[in-house]
């Protein structure tokens, strides 16, 4: 029979698993002393003070930092880098503790290294495990994670990470192992960055906006002003506005698939796939995502705008006005058929093409693109984009028909700004009917599997090669 009289009783060795102490007993260590107490872990709290005792969850425990720290494995400290200089008189107790560190900074690279890296420094024979700093106070508590599931970890002891990971877990969490502790740094700027993927959509964004808006203003209103002493001014609330929106949708959508379009030429221009794209393609083809978004909610735009044409005051009033010199003159409207099937068109392909952009940007969304394969995924995002990007740009060419035929739409010898907003979109599709012509789209799929048209490779080198298969 094995020796049991040096064994640590069970019930011991449980109560220290599922037992953890919390350093700081502020807003942050309440909400997580909160959590793990609904997830069945007993909760000791080491505090300095007793200022705010009756602020922490019912069932925990509060103890001075040294007693708190004997009774635990694993202690989260909650507190700010500031507040580390008391943990050196501590460094007896906390030898091969699993210290927690959850801080983050006011901003980006505010210290030389990381502030795991300066607790690491600080207690170097405890083991420190950055986690849980991108997680809120607020969504802990009120228990509403979906935007905040994923906890980040990383730190050099893989058996240590392994331990925080699995509480992430108990909590509901979806622990992410980033690795060393290297990438503490990355991993405290990491929160303290404000929509990083969408400043640049956003600068393009304003960018085409006041430039489409000002160059509307010069072209009509100031030119009427100008040549006819015309005020129209007060259409630059709506009209204006719903001829903007649309202008800086489609160019916005044709965006979205220009870099992939360039991307696919650089590749049968160099004849393989394994060189990497110009930083500034790399850049643009990250946030194709948020330039689509972007140019969906300028899509909604346009649509409001577009619903309230016939009740606007100026709108009523020429119709009044057409209407009665109708009458007065004793004439009536002739029906034109070739108008009426162009509108017709005009508004059923604008309605298809809300309808398979909104398609887009539902099927964009995590909670849905994760319900899908990487097949149907494309299928949508790749052929029915294409196809929505189609329906758009014929949208707006059935709404300028011939008008560009004519010298009296050009103000200024300035082309309207509708027709701006074909130049890209007509660019993709011109560059992609190439593109999927069969001994073009044979070539590039060979390349994307593997093939490579520059690479040599001599009878030795195939055999060195092949050994190491």
């Amino acid at each position: 029979m094995a020796d049991v009289s040096n064994m640590v009783p069970l019930k011991d060795i449980s109560a220290k698993c599922d037992r953890v102490c919390i350093f700081g007993t502020g807003d942050f260590g309440r909400s997580l002393g909160y959590r793990f107490l609904q997830a069945g872990y007993n909760v000791v709290y080491g505090s300095r003070g007793q200022s705010n005792y009756g602020l922490l969850p019912k069932g925990s425990e509060v103890l001075g930092h040294a007693e708190a720290a004997e009774k635990c494995d694993i202690i989260i400290l909650a507190i700010h880098r500031e507040q580390y200089g008391f943990l050196s008189s501590l460094s007896h107790i906390l030898e091969r503790k699993v210290l927690v560190d959850v801080s983050n900074n006011l901003k980006m690279n505010q210290y030389p290294e990381s502030n795991a890296q300066y607790l690491a420094q600080l207690l170097p024979k405890a083991i420190v495990v950055k986690a849980f700093n991108t997680v809120s106070a607020w969504a802990l508590q009120s228990g509403t994670l979906d935007a905040s599931r994923q906890v980040f970890v990383c730190g050099d002891d893989a058996e240590s990470k392994e331990r925080v990971m699995d509480i992430a877990r108990r909590l509901g969490l979806t622990p992410l192992d980033q690795g060393y502790l290297l990438a503490a740094t990355e991993l405290e700027n990491y929160p303290l960055q404000l929509f990083p993927l969408w400043r640049l959509p956003f600068y393009i964004a304003v960018g085409l906006t006041a430039f489409i808006f000002f160059y509307s203003v010069l072209t009509d209103v100031i030119y009427r002003y100008v040549t006819e002493h015309v005020d129209i001014s007060f259409r630059i609330a709506v009209s204006l506005a719903n001829r903007v929106f649309p202008v800086v949708s489609l160019i916005l959508l044709g965006s979205v698939y220009l870099p992939g379009v360039i991307a696919a030429y650089l590749q049968l221009h160099r004849k393989t796939k394994y060189r990497r794209f110009p930083s500034w393609l790399d850049r643009w083809m990250l946030c194709r995502k948020q330039l689509g978004l972007v140019a969906l909610g300028f899509a909604f735009l346009h649509v409001f705008y577009t619903l309230i044409i016939p009740n606007r005051y100026y709108v009523q009033n020429k119709r009044n006005n057409f209407i009665l010199s109708k009458i007065k003159n004793n004439e009536t409207f002739q029906f034109d058929t070739t108008v009426a099937w162009r509108h017709d068109m005009y508004m059923s392909l604008g309605i298809l093409g809300f309808g398979l952009y909104v398609l887009l940007g539902i099927t964009s969304l995590p909670s849905v693109s994760n319900a899908v394969n990487w097949r149907e995924f494309r299928f949508v995002q790749s052929k029915l984009g294409f196809v929505t990007l189609m329906l758009c740009t014929g949208h707006v060419l059935l709404y300028g028909w011939n008008k560009f035929l004519y010298s009296s739409r050009y103000n200024w010898y300035l082309p309207p700004a509708y027709m701006l907003s074909l130049v890209i979109p007509c660019t993709v599709l011109v560059l992609k009917f190439f593109l999927m012509t069969p001994c073009i789209d044979r070539k590039l799929t060979k390349i994307r599997q593997g093939w490579e048209g520059n690479v040599k490779h001599k009878p030795s080198q195939r055999y060195k090669d092949s050994s190491l298969v």
